[in-house]
């Protein structure tokens, strides 16, 4: 789609840079799954606090939710961060 004067539209981005940007990451319930996140999440967002990593079950045990809030720096950044959590094995969604 294009403006009335023929300049295409950019993406628009509704975030301000830095900004606190929570993402959760849903995998199956596996040894190694949180640990693996962190690892990702840390390549991206080195000053991520794995300590702050929150966790949450699903009601039958099968899979876990982990929510990682970083400090985002550009959309770039979140765009390679999504990339690498999608493709992780254990990795079921990303939100």
């Amino acid at each position: 789609m294009q403006e009335s004067n023929d300049k295409p539209l950019e993406a628009e981005s509704f975030l301000a840079f830095p900004t606190a940007f929570p993402i959760k990451i849903i995998g199956r319930r596996e040894s190694g799954f949180a640990t693996a996140v962190i690892e990702i999440v840390l390549r991206h967002a080195p000053d991520f606090l794995p300590g702050t990593l929150e966790s949450r079950p699903s009601g039958k045990g099968k899979y876990i939710s982990l929510t990682a809030t970083v400090n985002a720096t550009s959309r770039e950044q979140l765009d390679a961060l999504y990339r690498d959590l999608c493709d992780h094995p254990t990795v079921v969604m990303v939100l």
